[in-house]
């Protein structure tokens, strides 16, 4: 008799019956019955390689595949490292597979043969994308099989350069009962996938759809597979586009790429802040510029508030590319330690241009923004705010101020307000830097 399994599509909890409600994950409905493979799988007879000492082993930083998308490879951390799997996450139509494609091309022009191996769309759909992208490559060989089996031995065969699979979620494996895009597949698949691309040394880059709760579907062991994670960002009817790496073992995460979406694919945004900043309204109350550390770049942002009187018995916060919490804590903060009687105020916040922050730099942005718009105070627009912000009103220090200070100047903002302690052993060149210690100094120095 063949024992049965269920297992959550959502978080990949195993259970031996069915269940109504995941106790990992808390969601309802997730469980599926897996079931055991059909044939058991051959097992070749491996010998264990000799152990090497450290000291010998090779580590070219050379040896990485540049794609010569400068946005691209900074998110990778300098290029595609041979041998790994990389996991493209993204909205479906946000333009992973455009990307992609452009990045394909590119290497294959520059180091060789290239497999894009598409499960959810023709050849022919396939072609028209490349026409549209203007993309003419005898190297670029393009596949629309979707059994892993037939896909692993065209790598075995062709031993390419650079391996895509468009996406994960179709491709399946004969020998296993369930659905393609179940969490057995999408695990089976990913080990089999990763297991070529070590011992042949061949990155392999896989697209995964995401679902409404922004995690990419399937489960969240192939988060842990893999060796690199980047998420698409971006709003609907939002014309940028950015790529966030989540998870790099190359190189730091937390990274981002901007790209604007055009009729003629996926163009790179070079200098992101005077893009952010290119329709920000001037003499109006209520915002404010911070400048927030993305992985190794710094981004100046536009943070907006608006606060009008409730007409409700219950005040209302809403945010819109920061953290709710966060919001919240500022406001509290505000209330109790600045004296501003919010209480009966609706609070609004956004950042400008559809990105998404969680840097603790932004708090005493955040904080600045909700006091002009309360006061109704018009904020100089040639100055730029940066610091963290403390429960009892204090301003922390925040690390590579130096870097936020040459991107504000860079911009043309004639001052700076931040921590006081950051102030050490820095070059202000021709803005004037305002250390404070605490958020009523701030305000008394910007309103």
């Amino acid at each position: 008799m063949k024992k049965t399994t269920y297992i959550c599509q959502e978080c990949g909890s195993i259970s031996p019956r069915w269940m109504g409600k995941c106790p990992d994950c808390d969601k309802w409905d997730t469980f599926v019955e897996e079931l055991p493979m059909t044939k058991a799988i051959k097992q070749t007879a491996v010998t264990a390689g000799k152990p090497v000492a450290l000291f010998h082993i090779s580590a070219n930083e050379d040896e990485r595949l540049a794609t010569n998308i400068p946005e691209l490879d900074r998110v990778l951390g300098g290029g595609i490292v041979p041998g790994s799997l990389v996991l493209v996450g993204g909205d479906p139509g946000i333009g992973k597979s455009t990307l992609l494609l452009q990045a394909s091309s590119k290497v294959a022009e520059n180091y060789g043969q290239v497999l894009y191996v598409s499960t959810e769309e023709s050849m022919n759909q396939i072609k028209l994308r490349a026409n549209r992208l203007k993309i003419q490559c005898d190297s670029l060989l393009v596949s629309s099989e979707n059994n892993v089996d037939i896909i692993v031995e065209l790598v075995r065969g062709m031993a390419p350069k650079l391996v895509i699979i468009d996406s994960i979620q179709t491709v399946f494996l004969s020998d296993f009962p369930s659905a393609p895009g179940s969490v057995g597949q999408v695990r089976e698949c990913s080990a089999k996938l990763m297991h070529v691309a070590k011992q042949l040394d061949i990155p392999i880059v896989l697209t995964g759809h995401v679902t409404k709760e922004g995690s990419i579907a399937g489960p969240r062991v192939l988060e842990h597979l893999v060796d690199t994670v980047l998420y698409f960002e971006s709003y609907k009817y939002q014309q940028f586009r950015i790529l966030r790496s989540v998870k790099n073992r190359f190189g730091s995460t937390n990274e981002i790429g901007v790209f604007s979406m055009t009729e003629a694919g996926l163009e790179e945004v070079y200098n992101p802040s005077q893009l952010f900043l290119s329709e920000r309204p001037l003499g109006t109350s209520g915002t404010v510029v911070v400048c927030s550390l993305e992985g190794t770049r710094p981004l100046l942002l536009e943070i907006q508030a608006l606060v009008s009187s409730t007409s409700f018995g219950n005040s209302r916060r809403l945010s819109t590319g920061i953290e709710l919490n966060r919001a919240l804590l500022m406001i509290a903060v505000l209330d109790k330690k600045i004296g501003l009687n919010l209480a009966s105020e609706d609070i609004y916040l956004n950042i400008a241009g559809g990105v998404r922050s969680s840097e603790p730099s932004l708090d005493l942005g955040i904080c600045i923004a909700i006091a002009s718009a309360f006061k109704n105070r018009v904020i100089d627009p040639h100055t730029l705010v940066f610091g963290e912000v403390g429960l009892t009103g204090e301003i922390r220090g925040v690390i590579d101020s130096q870097k936020r200070i040459s991107e504000g100047e860079k911009l043309g903002f004639k001052r700076c307000v931040l921590p006081e302690r950051n102030l050490h052993n820095l070059k202000s060149g021709k803005i004037e830097l305002i250390g404070v210690n605490k958020v009523e100094e701030a305000l008394e120095v910007v309103l």
